[in-house]
């Protein structure tokens, strides 16, 4: 069960349900240098609320991690933690809010966040949290997915990357429609107001339904 909102009906007027429910959210396990990232955490966390957004996210209890998630719980929204066997000791520390789904690797985790979200939103972060990132614009190239994805570029933070992006254009291995995929802002109230207006301009790979075929195609050479 998704909805967990026991705010009473004066908080239920004050809030405004999103064009979608389940938002995944990649983001680092540590805080960061500045207080500014913990703040767009949090920020996102009760944009989210206000919105009646569930919360996706790795499972860890550390960091930007930790501060989105207990503010997504704090505020009555469903809260799905999904993490690898072998980093439950060191990403969680004593009682994880919300839901706790404990898979294999990596791979499985990431499939698992992708498959029950609707939308994804990215932090700042580390090598962790740009690679999800990365994958998930990937598939929404492909096909696999038509699913918005955002990139909350706090204080500049993903400034590079998203030059790197343009970069990509213009040197001819991103094709202008593309660059698209990737919603950016500066803020959570206006990465969510993008993302809810997002409509796909490029061309997949192949179709989404090609994807979700249930057995391979045998090919005769």
């Amino acid at each position: 069960m998704w909805s967990r909102f026991e705010g009473g009906e004066e908080e239920a007027k004050k809030s405004v349900m999103g064009k979608f429910k389940r938002v995944c959210v990649y983001c680092g396990s540590h805080s960061g240098n500045r207080k500014i990232f913990s703040d767009a955490a949090l920020d996102l966390g009760t944009e989210m609320v206000e919105r009646r957004m569930d919360l996706i996210y790795g499972g860890g209890s550390f960091g930007l991690m930790g501060l989105v998630s207990q503010k997504v719980y704090d505020g009555g929204c469903h809260v799905l933690g999904v993490i690898p066997r072998a980093l439950v000791p060191i990403d969680i520390s004593g009682h994880a809010v919300g839901e706790v789904v404990i898979v294999s690797d990596m791979h499985e985790r990431k499939a698992e966040m992708a498959s029950r979200a609707e939308a994804f939103i990215a932090l700042p972060g580390g090598y962790g949290t740009m690679e999800e990132l990365l994958e998930v614009i990937a598939w929404a190239q492909l096909g696999i997915h038509d699913k918005p994805v955002g990139l909350l570029n706090v204080d500049g933070y993903y400034d590079c990357l998203l030059g790197l992006f343009d970069k990509g254009v213009e040197e001819g291995f991103i094709k202008p429609a593309a660059r698209n995929i990737i919603v950016s802002a500066k803020t959570a109230k206006e990465l969510i107001q993008k993302m809810e207006d997002y409509i796909p301009l490029h061309d997949q790979v192949a179709p989404t339904r090609s994807w979700n075929a249930a057995e391979p195609d045998a090919i005769n050479s």
